[in-house]
């Protein structure tokens, strides 16, 4: 009964998958996605929610769409070019007799080109109701692709990361003046999820009951660490539902501020838990822990994504050359701990506690009006990061990050308009992680990554 307690004490948390959720890539602060506007990432963000003319102001600042004269149509995409490469090593079983130094490759890169779309639509009504105008967007604020091999060394920590966050806004504002307008919104929004890793359920048993590891010696024991490797994957999805709010106030005919506010959206994911166990384990589990890691079952978690405040500014310097600056504040303290729970009754909760702060972004940029028909972009940008080195993992290597982008907008005709634009996105420093898995794995190395953005996009007003 004792070594059967002992077990599933540490087998409650082997499976290391419930951080997962809390996962990111290198191009915003931790798993946000900025990317649903070509033109504004063509000035790293900047003027997001207070710049003319971007059908995206739809879910960055309903209240932007008042400006808006004509029907606008838009759609955007963006190729995320994603490295994350590691270099370092560790050991299984830390700190205890069988220690051992962890085995397998580096992972590859972990990145990949992932496209991220968006598209547009404002509607101004006319008559009775010319005051009112209607937005309707699909974009992706939030997710995630990373995959590493399956053998790798830190393959109890991370394999596949996918996190697919899709948003539907639809927006209204209304002009209350010349010079000012609020919009609302509400955000229909659907996540996807499949995440993935080893699980050690070698260095597991040795912990619970030693003797299983060293007889008849170390090197020849049935049981070890890294000697009965498991596979756990999680995938699931779920429906849920918030809104935004926007002010738009333009004091002058040269000058444009904004501030939107997105709620909290909370998710509560549904989906299969796989567990893969070697043969000579589950003789082990069906005496210590009966009924446990089934081949598959139900398996969920909650998830809260985070709110977000911006606060923006566009001049108009000159008539040909625009100003914009930007901040916003991602409030991610609501992401305090996820929890995986499963449908299996006798199969414990999976959970890891997070100590995020709530993250800023600043960016500066401007617009250059070259004729008619062209209109050059520029941008820089600050990204800080919520997540520091305690609760830094292979499914987040986290870290500040700075923007550098450059645009380019051709007005093929009165109506019709195509922007491009290319950002690239350098960590600050090169992120480390030294974290130890449930089972005892400890990662100590760091990663040298980045992003590129390629962007295009197509606006027509009829």
């Amino acid at each position: 009964m004792e070594f059967a307690n002992n077990f599933t004490r540490v087998t409650a948390l082997a499976l290391g998958i419930a951080g997962a959720l809390a996962c990111g890539q290198a191009h915003a602060s931790a798993f946000q996605l900025k990317e649903n506007s070509v033109k504004a990432q063509g000035r790293a963000m900047a003027g997001s929610a207070s710049a003319y003319g971007d059908a995206s102001v739809v879910a960055n600042n309903p209240a932007m769409m008042s400006t808006f004269t004509e029907k606008t149509i838009q759609a955007d995409v963006t190729a995320i070019d994603l490295s994350f490469e590691f270099t370092g090593g560790g050991n299984a079983a830390a700190g205890s007799a069988l220690q051992q130094p962890l085995t397998g490759g580096d992972g590859g890169d972990a990145g990949d080109l992932t496209p991220v779309p968006a598209s547009a639509f404002i509607l101004p009504l006319s008559g009775d109701f010319e005051y009112l105008t209607l937005g309707m967007m699909v974009s992706a604020p939030f997710g995630l692709k990373t995959d590493y091999d399956r053998n790798w060394v830190g393959r109890y920590h991370a394999v596949e990361s996918d996190v697919r966050i899709i948003d539907l806004t639809l927006s209204a504002s209304v002009e209350l003046s010349e010079r000012f307008s609020v919009g609302v919104g509400a955000i229909i929004e659907r996540s996807d999820v499949t995440l993935s890793n080893a699980v050690d359920f070698g260095s597991a048993i040795c912990r619970a009951n030693v003797a299983l590891c060293i007889t008849p010696d170390p090197v020849n024991a049935p049981y070890g660490p890294q000697k009965n490797d498991g596979f756990a994957q999680v995938e699931g999805d779920d429906t849920s539902f918030g809104w935004l709010v926007g002010v738009s106030w333009r004091p002058t005919d040269r000058l444009s501020l904004g501030y939107t506010h997105r709620s909290e959206i909370k998710h509560e994911v549904s989906g299969t838990a796989t567990f893969e166990v070697p043969a000579n384990v589950s003789p082990i589990l069906a005496v210590a822990a009966p009924g446990q890691y089934q081949p598959s079952g139900p398996g969920g978690a909650k998830l809260t994504l985070p709110s977000v405040d911006t606060f923006s500014a566009t001049f108009q310097a000159t008539d040909r050359l625009a100003l914009m600056a930007e901040a916003s504040l991602t409030g991610w303290e609501s992401l305090e701990e996820v929890r995986i729970e499963f449908g299996n009754p006798a199969q414990p909760d999976s959970a890891e506690d997070y100590n995020w702060g709530d993250s800023w972004f600043y960016s500066i940029g401007g617009e250059y009006k070259l004729n008619d028909r062209f209109t050059l972009r520029a941008g820089l940008g600050r990204d800080e990061s919520p997540v520091s080195l305690p609760y830094r993992t292979p499914r987040m290597p986290d870290q500040d990050r700075n923007w550098y982008a450059v645009g380019l907008t051709w007005a093929a005709t009165d109506n019709f308009e195509i922007s491009g634009n290319y950002t690239r996105i350098q960590l600050v420093d090169d992120p480390q992680v030294d974290l130890v898995s449930s089972s005892g794995s400890r990662l100590v190395g760091v990663y040298d990554g980045g992003a590129d953005l390629y962007g295009i996009s197509m606006q027509y007003r009829f």
